[in-house]
C-alpha cells in the first residue's frame, strides 16, 4: 500500500502511458495497472477494426471489378450476337435481291427481316440493363412491336396486341417479364388462328397478374408446364420463380384457346 497519495495529476495519461508516482516505488496502484492493461486492450481492438476495414475495402473494390468485367463481358457478348445477326440478315437480303425466283427472293427477304427482328427483341429485353425501373405496359408494347415481324405470316399486323393497367415495376423484375412476354408469345404464334393478346392487372387480393391468351385450339388435357419437355416452357417456369411468382394455366375467358397468367408481386 502507498505511504503516501501522489497528487492527482500524476494518474492522468499522457502520450497515451500511465505514469506511477515517484513517492509509491514498493507497489504498483491498482488503477494504474487496470488501467495499463484496458489500454492495451483498446489498442489491440483498434488495430483489429482497422484491419478488417481495411480487408473490407479491399473486398469491395474487388467486388465493385467483378462488376465492372461483367457488365463489358455482358455489352462484348450482346455486340458479338447482334453482329452475328447481322452477317446472317446481310446474305439472306443479297441473296434474295439476287433470286431470279419470286417466291424464293419473298421468303428470303422474309427470313431476313426475322433475323432483323430478333436483333430489335434482344436489343429491347437488354434496354433496361442500366435502368431502376420500367413503365411495364409501355415496355411491353414497345416489345410487341419489335416481335410482330417474327410472328408467321399468316398473321395480320394487328395479332399483338397489349392491354390493361399501368404499372411501374423495378427492373429487376421488368426484365424477367419482358423475356416471359417473348417465350410465351413466340409459343402462342405456332397455334395462334390471328389474336395474341397480353393484359396486365390486378387480383382481387392486389397480386398483378400477366396473361398471354390466343385464339388457337387451346392446350391438351394432360397439359402440365412442370413436365414440359420443351425448352420454352422450362425457361418460362425458371423466370416465374425469379420474380417470385405462380404461373397458371388454361383456356381464355372465351373458353377458347390458351392463356398462361403469371402472378407477381
Amino acid at each position: 500500500m502507498c505511504v503516501k497519495r501522489a497528487p492527482l495529476e500524476t494518474f492522468l495519461v499522457q502520450d497515451t502511458e500511465f505514469h506511477q508516482p515517484a513517492d509509491c516505488p514498493l507497489v504498483q496502484c491498482p488503477a494504474i495497472t487496470t488501467g495499463k492493461t484496458e489500454l492495451e486492450r483498446f489498442k489491440r481492438t483498434e488495430t483489429e477494426l482497422r484491419e478488417a476495414l481495411a480487408r473490407e475495402e479491399l473486398l469491395l473494390n474487388q467486388k465493385d471489378e467483378l462488376i465492372r468485367e461483367k457488365e463489358l463481358l455482358s455489352r462484348e457478348s450482346n455486340h458479338r450476337f447482334l453482329n452475328g445477326l447481322q452477317l446472317v440478315a446481310s446474305p439472306l437480303s443479297t441473296q434474295s435481291a439476287l433470286s431470279k425466283d419470286a417466291e424464293a427472293a419473298a421468303q428470303l427477304r422474309i427470313a431476313a427481316n426475322r433475323v432483323i427482328r430478333i436483333g430489335g427483341v434482344h436489343r429491347r429485353l437488354h434496354g433496361l440493363d442500366t435502368l431502376d425501373s420500367v413503365e411495364l405496359k409501355q415496355y411491353l408494347e414497345a416489345l410487341c412491336q419489335d416481335m410482330a415481324g417474327m410472328l408467321p405470316i399468316e398473321c395480320p399486323d394487328n395479332a399483338l396486341s397489349v392491354e390493361g393497367i399501368a404499372l411501374t415495376v423495378p427492373t429487376a423484375t421488368g426484365i424477367p417479364i419482358g423475356f416471359i412476354v417473348s417465350e410465351l408469345v413466340t409459343n402462342a404464334a405456332k397455334y395462334a388462328k390471328g389474336k395474341i393478346t397480353i393484359s396486365l392487372g390486378l387480383t382481387n387480393d392486389n397480386t398483378y397478374k400477366l396473361s398471354v391468351s390466343d385464339d388457337g385450339p387451346g392446350l391438351p388435357e394432360e397439359f402440365d408446364p412442370a413436365k414440359s419437355k420443351g425448352l420454352g416452357m422450362k425457361i418460362v417456369s425458371s423466370l416465374v420463380k425469379q420474380v417470385h411468382g405462380q404461373l397458371l394455366f388454361g383456356r381464355n375467358d372465351t373458353g377458347q384457346g390458351a392463356r398462361f397468367t403469371v402472378l407477381f408481386a
